[in-house]
Order: C-alpha cells, then structure tokens, then sequence
C-alpha cells in the first residue's frame, strides 16, 4: 500500500495524466542498494537517460577509479574503448533495475538509453554499423540506442526499427523534422510487418528539446527590444519564454495526427505501440522562469519527460500537475505567428539549434575521452 507521501508525489502523479518521467542522468551512486528502487518506487522513476556530457561529469568521479584502474591493465584497450565497457555496465545495471518497469507496462516504458558515438552524426552507415554492435553488445531488451536527427538519420531510423532495434531519436528541434522522424518510425514498422517481424517488441522516442529554443529565440527577442517601438516591444515581451512550449505543442498535434487513422491501425492491430514524443532539455536556464516551467506546461498523454536531477528534485518539491500540453492550442500557434512577424525565423533558429546541438554533443565526447585518458596515466604512475 502506498504512503500519503508517494500519493501526493507530484512527479508520481504524472502517471495519471500518461506521462512518464524519465531520469536524464546515469551514475554510479545511483546503483547503492536502495536508491533507484526508491526512484521507480517513490517516484514513479519509468526510465533514464545518458549522454556524452553525462558520462563525462561522472567518470571523472570516485565511483569510476577502481573501474578504469583495472581496464588500463588490460593490454591493447583505447580510451575509447575503455569508455564504452564502463558505459555499458552502467547501461546494463540500470536497464536490470528497470526491467520491472519494463514488464509491468508491457513493454512501455522501462528504457535506458545509450547514445551512438557523436562522430558519426553525418555518417549514415557508421551510425547504422554501431548502433547495432551497441544493441548486440548490451544485449538488454529495454535498451534504446539513441540516434541523432540529422539529415541523415531518418533512413537510418527506418532500416534500425525494421531491424527491430529501439531508438531514441535525439536533437529534434524543428517541427518538420520530428514529422520526418514519425514517419520513419512507421515505415520502420510496415517494412518489419511486410518482412514477417514482430512489432510489440519495438520501442521508440522522439526526443524534442524544449529550454534551448527558448534560450536562443530570447537572446534574438532581446536585440530586437533595443530598437523596437512601443507597440512592437509589447508583442515581443508576450513572446519571451513562450516560444519552446508552442513548438512542443504543435509536435504534439502532430503526432496526434500520424498515429491515428488506418495507416497506423493496421500496424496498431499488430501490436505497434506509438513512438512517444519525450521532452528533452527540460531544466529552466532563465533563472527568471520557473524552475519547473518544463515540466508544468507539458503534461499530456503519451508523452515522456527525460528531466535532469535538480528539476526532478524541484518537481517532486513543488510541482503542480494540469493536462496542460493541449490547452490553448490556438494561442500557441498565434504565438508562433507572432514571431514571424516579428521578424524572427524558428526555421532558422532551429536549424543552427541542431548544428550546435552536434558540435555540443561532440565536445563533452572528447572530453571524456580526455578523462579516461588521464585516469590511465594516473593508475601508470
């Protein structure tokens, strides 16, 4: 039986609304005994995250040394290499604790995801080569092998999903992007039917980031405020803050629109379950907004929410839950009218959102590599 306390868990009660949080962080302290049980137990915890910049805050941690120690003994082993095997024993771990997860919501939720290596963003074949060596090697059904939106990755997404792999589509910006990553997903899925493969098995997200878009069209919303008149610098002022929630909602009606319909019912009688669009970047970075914003404004059905650790710990604090992602529809796309005429592009802030999105995934890479690095030349000493 629950306790009052978990019942009034905000960040628990997102499962009455279908949403589910999902940890954007991995780490090894995470593992002593207790602690992610009370996170899927007291909070509701459906699944986690990782990145490059994750892994390379933690392995230059205490809880890696012992690790790395004994790797760097082993004759022949890269940096990189080394890496990895220290990634994917954190991967399994975690995907061991969720398997209860996993199996209580048939196959739903319960995912841990691992991230193919950067460098391959623009390598279509590479991309396609690792993440099945990844999927082989972790050997977890409750892995997914993340793969970024680029240009492309969307045949990438559909021969992987035909393959029966499940994928996390990273680095979604754009509108038309995450429609491009839906309708690989689904022809994934009629390519693995008309193959003779199962479909229940097969998982997916699209991971739309939501603070950065805000962060970059606010910074564009403030030279024009320098300049604007009077009547332009209101309409500029509703517009700070407000522009990543209109996009997310907007993806939002979009997948409501292609995972609907006898297209989708015909693999929907299969077993398909729908690819779910997860909310990414979702720590406030403007100390002037709620450190909840994203996660507040949000919430709605078959959606995931990949929250980082201080915004988990402020929603399970003070969050306060509405079904919120589909209200005010209208007002989010006269928001986004506005800002064109305003004479700020969201193409164009999307499309630079994603080549820096690239460059800032590429570089914590190198820098954790640089860690290990340096941890094998401390345990040569």
């Amino acid at each position: 039986m629950e306790s009052a306390k978990t019942q009034q868990n905000p960040l628990k009660q997102l499962a009455e609304y279908g949403q589910s949080p999902w940890l954007d962080y991995i780490r090894r302290d995470l593992f002593t005994p207790g602690e992610l049980k009370r996170l899927i137990d007291e909070d509701g915890l459906k699944g986690m995250t990782s990145n490059p910049a994750i892994f390379e805050k933690a392995i230059g941690s205490e809880h890696y040394k012992d690790s790395i120690a004994a790797l760097a003994l082993e004759k022949g082993l890269s940096a990189v290499e080394i890496y990895e095997k220290v990634a994917i024993e954190d991967i399994r771990t975690a995907a061991d604790a969720l398997h209860g997860v996993y199996d209580a919501t048939q196959m739903r939720d319960g995912y841990v995801s691992l991230e193919v290596s950067p460098a391959l963003a623009d390598d279509s074949e590479g991309t396609l080569e690792e993440a099945r060596r990844l999927w082989k090697t972790v050997d977890r059904p409750n892995l997914m092998v993340k793969v970024p939106a680029t240009a492309v990755g969307f045949d990438v997404i559909k021969q992987l999903i035909s393959e029966g792999i499940n994928i996390n589509i990273t680095l979604l910006f754009a509108q038309n992007a995450y429609a491009k990553v839906a309708e690989a997903y689904v022809a994934g899925l009629e390519k693995r039917a008309a193959e003779g493969g199962e479909l229940a098995h097969v998982a997916s997200v699209a991971s739309f980031f939501v603070s950065r878009i805000d962060s970059l069209v606010d910074s564009q919303i403030k030279e024009k405020l320098k300049t604007a008149s009077d009547d332009e610098k209101e309409t500029l002022e509703n517009l700070r803050g407000k522009v990543a929630i209109a996009n997310a909602k907007m993806a939002y009606r979009t997948y409501e629109e292609i995972f609907a319909g006898e297209r989708w019912e015909k693999l929907s009688a299969k077993g398909a379950q729908t690819q779910r669009v997860l909310w990414a970047s979702t720590g406030t970075k403007n100390a002037e907004y709620s450190d909840v914003l994203y996660i507040e404004e949000l919430i709605g059905a078959d959606t995931v929410n990949t929250i980082p650790p201080a915004t988990w710990d402020a929603f399970r604090e003070h969050g306060k839950l509405r079904e919120s992602l589909t209200e005010n529809v209208e007002a989010a796309e006269d928001i986004l009218a506005n800002l064109e005429k305003a004479g700020i592009s969201l193409e164009a802030a999307t499309d630079k959102l994603l080549i820096d999105a690239v460059r800032l995934f590429v570089e914590p890479f190198d820098k954790m590599i640089a860690a290990v690095e340096k941890a094998i030349g401390e345990n040569k000493v």
